[in-house]
């Protein structure tokens, strides 16, 4: 994609150029492809039409071929990324999760992105290729996982509202509808239910429950637990830490098939057997991990929603 501004720029000193003569600079004939390639461009950002006919680059592109330090050409790659209509979508999507197995990953480009089954190779080919260019994944133990970066267009108040918005349109929620989190109790885990996990299910919508707080009293504790699993529509499961409690309770709301959003600040506090499931990881040595937790738990409460099977266990044996 950066061969065609960059044809522009040492070509014809940066200026706007025809069609015809941007496929000159590139060496090719206007024709189907070539179009298609400049059609790329203008959708990563790095090409704008200021008239009918006529082509030009961009700030961005510019800042990405002559930029002034390594960060300010990062931090445009990263902005190109996300300018890409299918790219950015399925990067929101999955930003602070690992990449699906594939089985999983293309039944979700086919289904929640409408992208063509027979499109889905040259796809995934692209969007793991632009993310590494701008380094928005990491790679380990042959799993990838998509970064969440502090940049504007992902973090910012709006843009989280607009997507819980979105979402939120596609489900049906019922007042009394009900978020079950389980986590421990004792702090610092604790205090993560009011700050974030409480305001991010009354965000989605649905009323946020946890035991200590809404459903402890006299009695059997086990008994108000299953009985507040068994009537939440959705649960949260805040992972860090191997709570013995947290993983009891997510035993029984997987036994229930509920669907689930896991959460950890860490992998190796997730269970392999449950880590085909989607799952949040929030680094708190990042100074916005809670702001983009929260938008991030809203967004997987209303996606579980809308499609369970993605946060519903299922194992070899059914």
């Amino acid at each position: 994609m950066l061969r065609v501004p960059k044809a522009i720029l040492d070509q014809n000193a940066g200026k706007e150029c025809s069609e015809a003569e941007l496929a000159k600079f590139l060496g090719l004939k206007l024709t189907g492809p070539t179009r298609v390639e400049f059609s790329s461009a203008l959708k990563f950002g790095l090409l704008e039409r200021p008239s009918a006919g006529r082509i030009r680059m961009t700030e961005l592109a510019r800042q990405i071929l002559r930029p002034q330090d390594p960060k300010e050409e990062l931090d445009s790659l990263r902005q190109a990324a996300l300018k890409a209509p299918d790219i950015g979508d399925v990067y929101r999507h999955y930003r602070g999760e690992n990449l699906p197995d594939e089985q999983f990953f293309d039944n979700a480009l086919v289904d929640t992105f409408k992208l063509p089954q027979t499109k889905l190779s040259e796809f995934k080919a692209i969007f793991l290729d632009t993310l590494r260019k701008a380094q928005l994944v990491e790679e380990h133990d042959g799993k990838i996982r998509i970064l969440d970066v502090a940049a504007p267009e992902v973090t910012s108040p709006q843009a989280a509202a607009e997507a819980i918005k979105k979402l939120g349109k596609s489900v049906t929620i019922a007042p009394t509808d009900s978020c079950f989190v389980m986590m421990p109790f004792a702090s610092p885990l604790g205090d993560h239910y009011g700050l974030i996990y409480e305001p991010a299910i009354k965000n989605a919508g649905l009323k946020a429950v946890r035991a200590d707080d809404d459903i402890f009293a006299t009695g059997k504790i086990i008994d108000q637990v299953w009985t507040g699993i068994r009537a939440a529509r959705v649960l949260v499961a805040e992972l860090t830490s191997r709570n013995p409690n947290v993983f009891y309770e997510l035993g029984l709301a997987h036994a229930l098939k509920k669907p689930v959003v896991l959460v950890s600040s860490n992998e190796a506090d997730v269970p392999f057997d449950v880590r085909h499931i989607r799952v949040i990881y929030y680094d708190v040595n990042d100074p916005f991990w809670g702001e983009k937790l929260m938008a991030k738990v809203a967004e997987n409460v209303l996606s579980a929603l809308k499609n369970p099977a993605e946060a519903t266990f299922t194992s070899a044996y059914e």
